[in-house]
C-alpha cells in the first residue's frame, strides 16, 4: 500500500487549551490522551505568527484556492475578544492575495455577548455552537465544574447569533448523540432555533471503549433514522450534514465530513504549544496518539504531511480492511471515522465500531421515499426515452421546483445579501421562474449549496444579486439595491453582463432598475453586454460563447468561446466565435430536427435554452453543463449537427434524472449509456441524405447494441437499479424495438 503525500486544506487552531465546562463525553479531557494537561493555556503571539506563516507558505506551495481554519480549544472564546480579533487580522493579512481565508469558531457560547457577535461578524468569523438538544438532553453531558447545568447559555448564544446583525456568521449547531435522549425532543429543540445547519455527531469511541448502546447494536441507527424522518417530513428546513453526507456519497459525489466517505482527508491540527498533529479524536485511542514529532517553529505542513498518521488516512479503500471492502456500501460509508476502527491488537484494520449503525442508516437514506415536488410520473420516464416534448416539460417543471428548493437552502444558509432576498421574495412571478430557467443559476446553486454543505465560503454569493435584478427587468418593475462585487462583472441570467470598473471591486454600488434598463444611482456610466441567441422558427435559445454560466465542459472539446463572465465572476477573454456562421449551421440542423426527428423537436423545443459552442466534441464521459444547457460542436453536415444536438440534449435529460433520482447507483454509467446511444441509433436511422443507411448508422446501432446488453446485465443485478431506474430501463428497452437492427442482433 502507498499513499502520497497532499495538501492540507483545512487547519484546525487550539488556540485556548482549557475549558469553561467539565462536559464528560469530551474527547479532550475524558479519553486515553490527556497532553492538555502540559500544553500552555494559550497560544502566544509568537505561535500565532509562526502558524500563519506556515499556513500562508503552505497555501502558496500547492496554489490552493481556499483555506478553512477553524479557532478551536478547549474553549476559544476563553482567548479574549481583542486576542481572537488579532488572530484573525493576522491570518487575513498573511493569506491575502495568496488563498480564500474561511475563518470559522466552535463554541460552547458561554462567554459570547453583543460585543463579541460584532466582532465575528467584522472579522467574518463563521461561528458554530455546541448544543444537545432540549434541556434535559443537553445539561445531561454538557455541566459547569460545578454539576449545573449550560443549557441556558448556550440558548442565549444561540439566539444572539441569530439576530438579524449576526445571522451571517451563524454557521449552524452542533449536536453530539445520545441514544438515551429522545430524537424528537432534541430535534424539535434544536430546529426551533432556526440554525442554517445542523452537525450530528456519533460520539467519539473505539472498540476497546465501545459506545452504551441500552437495547444493542441497532441504537444509534434507530436514532438518528428518527431524526431522518422528521427532518424529511417538515421539508428540510435546514442542512443537516451526515445526512446529506449519505445522499451525496451514494450519487457517487464527495461528502460533506471526514466520518463517511473515502476521500482522503485534508485536516491538520495545530495546538497551544505550535505542535503540528492528526485530528483530535485520535485523543480517544491512546496517549500521544495523534502527536506527529513535528511543530510550526521548525517543520513545514509539507514535511508534517509526509508523517505515517497522516499517509494511512490516505488510503482510500486499499487503506480499509477485508470486511469493510466487501462491503456494498463502503463508497459511501468510507469504514466510517478513523479513529472509531481502533482495537488494541489490531489497531484501525477493523470496521467502525458504528459499523451496524452506519450500514442500517445508509441502507435506509438510500431507500426512503422522500417527499418532494421534483418528481416525474411513471408514465414520463418511459416518453423520456422516446423524447416525448410533453415529458420534457414535466421535467423542466421538476427542475424549476428543485432550483427554487435550492434558493430557499442557500437564503436559510445566509447566503447573499438581505435586501437581494427580499427583492426576490417581492418579484416571484412568472419573470422569475423565466430567470430560474437558465441554466447558470442551476450550475451557481448546486455549487454554493455544496460550498455551505461542507462548511465552505459559497462562491459568488453574488449570484442572488443578479438573479433580483434581472428578474426586476423582465418584470419591468423597479428596484434599486446595493452591491458589493468581488469581480469585474455581474450576470444577470437570460439577459446578459453589468462590467464594473475595478475601482467598485469591494465597494458598495447602487443600481436602480428603471422598465427595462439599469442605471447606477451615483450616475457614473454602466457598461452592458447582452447575452447573444441563436434564433430559428419558434426557438430562441442563448448563445453562451465564453462563460456566461459557470462550470464549463473540460477539453477536449474547449468552447470557442469569445468574451465571457463567470456568474458574478471575472470574464476571461477567448476568440469570439463566428455568430453569424454558428447561426447558419444551427438553423440548418434545426431543419432536420424538425423534419426528420419531429418526435424529438418538440423536446428540444421545450427544454433546450443555451447552446455552448464548442470546437470538438465531448467524450462520452465527459462531464457536461445542467438541464437547459447542451455544449454542441457543428458537425461536417446539418444532419450531423442535428444528430450532435439530440445526443447532448439526451445527455441534459438523463442529468436531470440524477438530479431527482438514484437511478442506479455505481451503474449509473451503463445506463446513461443506453439512454444516449439509443437515442443516437434512431436518430442516425432517420437520418435524411447521405448519412441514411451509410457505415456511421450501422455503427450506432452497435454501439447502442453493446450498451443494451450492459443494462440488461445491469438489470439482472438485484442490488444496483433503484424502482425510477428499473422503470428507465424498460422504458429504453421498450424504445429500442422500433429500430431496424442488424441480421441476427435480438432486442
Amino acid at each position: 500500500m502507498s499513499a502520497t503525500a497532499r495538501s492540507f486544506q483545512q487547519f484546525v487552531l487550539k488556540v485556548h487549551s482549557r475549558c469553561d465546562l467539565a462536559c464528560d463525553h469530551c474527547y479532550v479531557y475524558r479519553h486515553a490522551d490527556q497532553s492538555w494537561r502540559r500544553r500552555p493555556r494559550i497560544m502566544t503571539q509568537s505561535t500565532v505568527r509562526a502558524t500563519v506563516a506556515r499556513i500562508a507558505e503552505h497555501a502558496a506551495v500547492h496554489q490552493l484556492k481556499q483555506v478553512s481554519v477553524v479557532l478551536h480549544g478547549g474553549e476559544p472564546l476563553l482567548m479574549g475578544r481583542e486576542r481572537l480579533q488579532w488572530v484573525a487580522r493576522q491570518l487575513r493579512g498573511a493569506l491575502e492575495g495568496v488563498a480564500v481565508l474561511d475563518l470559522r469558531m466552535q463554541t460552547n457560547g458561554l462567554l459570547l455577548d453583543a460585543e463579541l457577535c460584532a466582532m465575528l461578524v467584522r472579522e467574518r468569523i463563521l461561528t458554530g455552537v455546541s448544543l444537545d438538544g432540549d434541556r434535559a438532553s443537553h445539561d445531561r453531558h454538557r455541566v459547569r465544574a460545578d454539576g449545573s447545568g449550560s443549557y441556558d447559555a448556550a440558548v442565549r448564544a444561540v439566539r444572539l447569533l441569530n439576530e438579524p446583525a449576526h445571522r451571517p456568521v451563524f454557521a449552524g449547531l452542533l449536536c453530539t448523540v445520545d441514544v438515551a435522549n429522545d430524537p424528537d425532543a432534541v430535534y424539535g429543540a434544536l430546529a426551533g432555533l432556526r440554525p442554517p445547519r445542523i452537525d450530528f455527531l456519533l460520539p467519539h469511541a473505539t472498540w476497546d471503549r465501545p459506545p452504551v448502546r441500552p437495547h444493542g447494536t441497532g441504537d444509534f441507527a434507530d436514532w438518528l433514522i428518527t431524526v431522518y424522518e422528521r427532518w424529511n417530513a417538515e421539508g428540510r428546513p435546514f442542512s443537516i450534514r451526515l445526512f446529506e453526507s449519505v445522499e451525496a456519497a451514494a450519487a457517487g459525489d464527495s461528502t460533506f465530513t471526514e466520518a463517511l466517505g473515502l476521500a482522503s482527508p485534508d485536516l491538520a491540527v495545530v495546538e497551544t504549544d505550535g505542535a503540528i498533529e492528526q485530528a483530535d479524536w485520535l485523543k480517544t485511542v491512546a496517549q500521544g496518539a495523534p502527536e506527529t514529532g513535528f511543530h510550526v517553529l521548525t517543520s513545514s505542513f509539507d514535511e508534517a504531511a509526509a508523517h505515517p498518521g497522516f499517509q494511512a488516512g490516505r488510503l482510500g479503500l486499499e487503506g480499509l480492511c477485508e470486511q469493510c471492502r466487501s462491503c456494498p456500501v463502503v463508497q459511501v460509508c468510507g469504514g466510517g471515522l478513523y479513529g472509531h476502527r481502533h482495537r488494541a491488537g489490531s489497531g484501525f484494520d477493523n470496521p467502525s465500531v458504528y459499523c451496524d449503525d452506519l450500514f442500517a442508516l445508509i441502507r435506509h437514506v438510500q431507500s426512503a421515499n422522500t417527499p418532494s415536488r421534483h418528481g416525474l410520473a411513471e408514465a414520463d420516464f418511459d416518453a423520456l426515452a422516446a423524447g416525448d416534448g410533453a415529458a420534457v416539460r414535466d421535467l423542466g417543471a421538476a427542475q424549476l421546483s428543485l432550483r427554487r428548493s435550492m434558493l430557499a437552502y442557500l437564503h436559510r444558509a445566509g447566503v447573499g445579501s438581505p435586501a437581494a432576498w427580499q427583492a426576490v421574495f417581492a418579484l416571484d412571478g412568472p419573470a422569475l421562474d423565466t430567470v430560474l430557467e437558465d441554466p447558470a443559476v442551476h450550475t451557481w446553486a448546486v455549487n454554493a449549496c455544496a460550498a455551505h454543505a461542507r462548511g465552505l465560503v459559497p462562491p459568488e454569493a453574488g449570484g442572488v444579486d443578479g438573479i433580483a435584478l434581472a428578474t426586476a427587468l423582465r418584470a419591468r418593475r423597479a428596484l434599486e439595491l446595493t452591491i458589493r462585487p468581488v469581480t469585474g462583472s455581474i450576470l444577470l441570467p437570460t439577459l446578459g453582463r453589468l462590467l464594473l470598473p475595478p475601482s467598485d471591486r469591494g465597494r458598495p454600488v447602487r443600481l436602480i432598475t428603471d422598465g427595462g434598463r439599469v442605471h447606477r444611482v451615483d450616475g457614473a456610466s454602466v457598461q452592458w453586454q447582452p447575452i447573444p441567441r441563436l434564433e430559428v422558427d419558434a426557438l430562441r435559445v442563448q448563445f453562451a460563447y465564453g462563460d456566461f454560466y459557470p462550470g464549463r465542459p473540460p477539453q477536449p472539446g474547449r468552447p470557442t468561446t469569445g468574451e465571457a463572465a463567470h456568474f458574478g465572476g471575472d470574464a476571461l477573454q477567448y476568440p469570439q466565435p463566428d455568430t453569424v456562421t454558428w447561426q447558419a449551421h444551427f438553423a440548418a440542423a434545426w431543419s432536420v430536427v424538425a423534419g426528420a426527428h419531429v418526435h424529438r423537436a418538440d423536446g428540444l423545443a421545450a427544454g433546450l435554452r443555451t447552446v455552448i459552442p464548442l470546437e470538438a466534441d465531448l467524450p462520452e464521459d465527459a462531464s457536461r453543463p445542467p438541464f437547459g444547457a447542451v455544449a454542441l460542436h457543428l458537425g461536417e453536415s446539418p444532419e450531423a449537427s442535428a444528430i450532435s444536438l439530440i445526443r447532448e440534449f439526451q445527455y441534459a435529460k438523463f442529468a436531470a434524472l440524477c438530479d431527482m433520482y438514484d437511478l442506479a447507483g455505481p451503474g449509473e454509467a451503463a445506463l446513461r449509456h443506453a439512454y444516449v446511444r439509443l437515442a443516437v441509433a434512431d436518430a442516425s436511422c432517420r437520418a435524411p441524405g447521405p448519412d441514411a443507411g451509410s457505415a456511421r448508422t450501422h455503427a450506432s446501432l452497435l454501439n447502442a447494441l453493446d450498451a443494451l446488453n450492459a443494462l440488461d446485465a445491469l438489470a439482472g443485478s438485484d442490488r444496483v437499479l433503484s424502482d425510477p431506474g428499473r422503470r428507465l430501463a424498460a422504458g429504453i428497452r421498450l424504445a429500442a424495438r422500433t429500430l431496424p437492427w442488424p441480421a441476427g442482433d435480438h432486442v
